[in-house]
């Protein structure tokens, strides 16, 4: 994992997060290209998929300006490890069959143990919000 770390690819990931989070419309793109890898090759990440799948739920709330929760540098270390995972060249090639997401779900992996705690406040948000809309009456009023 140190290797995967301290790799060119992921500094160059590291580097461009900050630039995701003044600017909506680029962290949406970059989670759209997120979903469309995870769709084409998310079997192979099995171990990290649902996690994966919750920090692309939390970057896009975030997008949305629905929930601003996450310290800065949990949200950059987020942002990373999602270039990283959609950048097809870093240190092992995606197009290396087998092994080549290998690296993508190592940082996936290190960055959810990482931040897990801030991911854990996410999800507890986001059940409490659900509760929330959940109990709107239908003419809009407020919740029950």
């Amino acid at each position: 994992m140190k290797q995967v770390y301290e790799s060119d690819s992921y500094k160059a990931a590291r580097n461009k997060a900050a630039g995701y989070t003044d600017d909506p419309g680029k962290l949406q793109n970059l989670l759209d290209r997120a979903w469309e890898k995870l769709a084409r090759q998310g079997k192979l990440l099995a171990d990290v998929r649902d996690a994966f799948i919750t920090m692309l739920r939390l970057l896009k709330a975030y997008a949305k300006g629905d929930y601003r929760e996450t310290p800065w540098r949990s949200l950059l270390m987020i942002i990373a490890a999602v270039i990283y995972f959609v950048m097809p060249i870093d240190l092992i090639p995606d197009f290396i069959a087998g092994v080549g997401l290998l690296d993508d779900a190592a940082v996936i992996g290190w960055t959810l143990a990482a931040v897990k705690a801030d991911i854990d406040s996410f999800v507890a948000w986001e059940q409490a919000h659900r509760v929330e809309v959940a109990t709107v009456d239908h003419d809009g009023g407020q919740p029950t």
